[in-house]
């Protein structure tokens, strides 16, 4: 049985059944849906009863299924319940790939979903439950009990009342879009006999449709556990687009925002849009949790904005944004164009002290509809003392009175536009064709100011800082600070200087930007402009880079936990060199989902690799490497690697293993996948590939097959398409990291030196396979390398050389992604 009350809020929300009123504006309609209960007089005894949508099944063996009062006409929630006599339903769902069934035995203990439950709650805006609803009606199916109908509802309309705020955007999108171009939603809330509470979707907008999962449990990472979710089998099947098209898309923003004195936001922001193949009345944003919209316009008329929904309103993920609806006082035709236009105001912008702030919606400061390109054109009043930086040419820089007035223009579409400010001093750069423009704050934050060191009086072994005791305080009821050592808790070290390395920094910009250049071919804009955010992380946005402060000080000064040697290559050389990256991966070719977020970090963290070599020679980037692998084959405390935790295309799912997990498994592993494959295709034709794949997909999505099929055209001889597809299928799709060993012997004399040997591989399973890179070395010219595919049982190999090897080996570090056995 489903738990009843605040229990049953914190899973679902939502699915409230509606009145029979038919709504004429999107409040109306969720007004509606918040105020409808369960229909008594339409409960039904069932039995087998199948709701079934491509992969995904759901069998009512026997029991109770009463439906909800319409929604402008529509059944479009239902309750099953099998507390009756031999009552009973059960789901089924076999997910067709390997890292789906992986993940979801993780959370299930099975590959397969095959699972009995006692109850359902059924939500359906793509008319399924309203056929349903006809077929139980007509007396096709199940026998009308209306008499049990009380019981049912005072049993769910407690549950239904308490989730009602989850879906209910969703639900208002689709009821208010016709149903000829309607791309509904599935959902089944079921009450497992094993398995607990969990849910099971088919949702016609998103790539993968069918989904299942949980609220998380864990502690920390995402809130929802998604079990598993990949496309319906008809989308597999048919090579049909795996997303859906977009309803509308964005074609360029125009934004005039300030901030006053307090650095509070406020902002006028205007879309100018055009609709997709089909019409609509309904279009769907997103926003910070920190900004408020107070109104909206279509075409200089006042449009409607519905209210925000919960947290569990996406079937996959909860983010830092909250989606909002603009109902438009009429349907949009398709094709046609229009200007969408915001009030807004929130703050985003947090001092972190001597005039330095952190930008805390970077992204989702302004309504967004997706991640379409569009062009910017950007103008921002703030305060005179401080600098704001955005991407796009200068159209306009001006001073009225205590105000600093900036307007910027891009010269070309970018995914999105952010910024930053603070009390700047700014280093100029570049080569010709294209301008850096590097900031660095004048003070230091807070955070990293010299603190007064702890002493210890001998005589009373208290720690003392910040001045000593105060009066009364220490032995005796003395006062002050002993005196032995107060002049050691009165001195302050120096500071460190926040400007250190900013021409070093600087300098490593305009390098790195020209080096990807050369390789990946020119950026979409031609200037960047890198400036400081508080914190020990970096992003890279179209034209505008953050860096950590830390990477702008002295590598000597900065705080004690960052001063080893694998951080301080990462605040040295590898974050800036990884945020610049992203001008050509993932605000140039960017992901075409969360299954392949990986891509775009991926790629910036190798083309940072790339980078450190050229800066600092191959052993720099092999050493980082190894730090990488020993990052995933650590073991927690069940002997578990931070690998095993699931397939890189799981994207953010793999923070249901820990924030460590995502970050190892997207960064690092992802660094090695394209380090293989460089290996495995040459320098040359791996530098032609990727340049290729920038090309093909400039300012547009890809997916992770579509670079599998990116990498097949540059295959050197003796490689086939199949070794690619196993590639992908073992370092992608699924996980392991083996351990491997070479044994050898050496018999004959030069010119013709015989080496036979066997690589031996344990610690993944027999079905794990790769190609190995056996390196052949000599006391005089370059090695020679053998591909060797492994198997658990052992691989042979032999190679007939010209001298005699100082050392035959597998070059675990630098060659190939394996543990040291």
């Amino acid at each position: 049985m489903l738990p009843k009350g605040a229990a049953w809020a914190v899973i679902w929300a939502a699915l409230l059944c509606a009145s029979t009123v038919y709504a004429a504006t999107g409040a109306e309609l969720m007004q509606s849906l918040r105020s409808a209960g369960l229909d008594t007089a339409q409960c039904y005894r069932v039995r087998d009863v199948t709701l079934a949508k491509e992969d995904l099944k759901l069998y009512l063996t026997e029991g109770l299924l009463i439906f909800s009062k319409p929604v402008n006409g529509e059944r479009v929630s239902a309750v099953f319940s099998a507390e009756v006599e031999g009552g009973d339903g059960e789901v089924l769902l076999l997910p067709p790939y390997a890292g789906e069934r992986q993940s979801l035995a993780k959370f299930t203990k099975s590959p397969n979903l095959d699972e009995h439950f006692r109850a359902a709650l059924l939500l359906a805006t793509d008319g399924s439950l309203q056929e349903l609803f006809e077929r139980m009606s007509s007396g096709a199916e199940g026998r009308k009990v209306p008499e049990l109908g009380p019981l049912v509802a005072e049993e769910f309309g407690m549950p239904l009342a308490n989730v009602a705020a989850g879906f209910e955007l969703r639900m208002v999108q689709d009821l208010m879009t016709p149903a000829a171009s309607r791309q509904g939603l599935r959902l089944a809330a079921l009450g497992g006999t094993r398995l607990g509470n969990f849910e099971v979707f088919y949702d016609a907008r998103a790539r993968e449709q069918i989904a299942a999962g949980q609220a998380a449990a864990h502690a920390g990472g995402s809130p929802y556990d998604v079990w598993t979710s990949f496309p319906a089998r008809s989308f597999r099947t048919s090579g049909a687009a795996v997303a859906a098209a977009s309803p509308f898309m964005a074609q360029r923003y125009r934004i005039d925002a300030a901030l006053d004195a307090s650095l509070r936001l406020s902002a006028t922001v205007r879309v100018a849009a055009k609709v997709g193949a089909n019409p609509l009345r309904v279009l769907r944003f997103e926003i910070s949790r920190a900004i408020h919209v107070t109104a909206a316009k279509v075409d200089g008329a006042a449009a409607e904005l519905v209210a925000r929904e919960g947290e569990r309103g996406s079937a996959v993920r909860a983010g830092d944004n909250e989606d909002f609806l603009v109902v438009a006082p009429a349907e949009l035709a398709a094709g046609s164009a229009h200007e969408i236009a915001f009030e807004e105001d929130g703050a985003v912008i947090s001092p972190a002290g001597n005039d330095v702030y952190f930008v805390g919606a970077r992204a989702n400061w302004y309504p967004r509809g997706g991640q379409e390109f569009a062009m910017y054109d950007l103008t921002f009043k703030y305060p005179r003392r401080l600098t704001l930086v955005t991407p796009g040419e200068v159209s306009e820089d001006r001073v009225e009175g205590e105000w600093h007035v900036t307007r910027r223009v891009t010269a070309a579409p970018i995914r999105m536009a952010g910024f930053n400010l603070g009390d700047y001093e700014k280093i100029s750069g570049g080569f010709p064709g294209f301008r850096v423009e590097v900031y660095g704050n004048r003070r230091l934050e807070n955070a990293l100011q010299p603190r007064l060191p702890v002493a210890v009086d001998t005589q009373d072994p208290t720690p003392i800082s910040g001045g000593g005791r105060g009066a009364g305080g220490g032995r005796g009821g003395r006062g002050g600070v002993p005196q032995a050592i107060a002049p050691l808790a009165q001195t302050l070290p120096a500071a460190p200087d926040p400007l250190a390395r900013l021409r070093t920094v600087a300098a490593d910009v305009s390098s790195a930007v020209q080096f990807y250049t050369g390789l990946f071919g020119p950026p979409a804009v031609g200037s960047l402009t890198v400036s400081p955010i508080p914190g020990v992380f970096g992003q890279g946005f179209p034209g505008l880079v953050y860096l950590s402060t830390l990477a702008y000080l002295d590598p000597n000064e900065r705080p004690a936990g960052t001063r080893g040697p694998r951080e301080q290559v990462f605040f040295s050389d590898l974050m800036q060199a990884h945020e610049v990256a992203h001008q050509w991966w993932g605000n140039l070719v960017v992901p075409a989902g969360y299954q392949d977020e990986w891509l775009s970090e991926a790629l910036a963290s190798y083309s940072a690799l790339m980078y450190l070599e050229k800066k600092k020679g191959a052993k720099a980037m092999e050493d980082v490497l190894e730090d990488y692998r020993d990052a995933l084959v650590k073991k927690d405390g069940e002997g578990a690697t931070t690998e095993s935790v699931g397939p890189i295309t799981l994207g953010f799912r793999l923070e249901a293993g820990s924030e460590e997990a995502f970050r190892d498994i997207t960064y690092y592993k992802g660094a090695w996948v394209f380090h293989m494959l460089r290996r495995r295709l040459g320098d040359e034709r791996f530098l032609k590939m990727l340049a290729e794949l920038r090309r093909r997909f400039d300012s547009s999505p890809v997916t992770t097959a579509q670079l599998r099929a990116v990498v097949k055209q540059f295959l050197p001889a003796g490689v086939t398409p199949a070794m690619v597809d196993n590639f992908f299928d073992t370092w992608v799709y699924s996980t392991g990291v083996p351990a491997l060993k070479v044994n050898y012997t050496v018999k004959g004399v030069a010119p013709a030196v015989r080496i036979s040997g066997t690589v031996e591989q344990s610690g993944v399973g027999d079905d794990f396979s790769i190609e190995a890179p056996v390196e052949i070395q000599f006391a005089k010219g370059a090695p020679q390398v053998v591909w060797v595919e492994t198997t658990n049982s052992g691989a042979v190999f032999s190679a007939t050389v010209r001298q005699a090897p100082v050392k035959v080996s597998i070059p675990a570090g630098t060659g190939v992604l394996a543990a040291r056995k």
